[in-house]
């Protein structure tokens, strides 16, 4: 299976154990972020990378 750059909602509930309503907040909140930020967006899902980043200080390899 492979792993898409843009998590959904499913995939939001299922890692942090959150209600789909709470999940759908997160994914706005985050994609406000990234707008502010000049990047693109797509509704209803969220960049990976920056979920990883905002949620677990995790940060891509160079």
């Amino acid at each position: 299976m492979e792993v898409s750059m843009f998590m959904d909602v499913n995939e939001v509930v299922e890692i942090l154990g959150v209600k789909k309503p709470t999940a759908y907040k997160i994914i706005r909140q985050l994609n406000d972020e990234l707008n502010g930020k000049d990047f693109v967006t797509i509704a209803g899902r969220v960049s990976r990378q920056y979920f990883m980043e905002r949620f677990y200080g995790l940060q891509k390899a160079n």
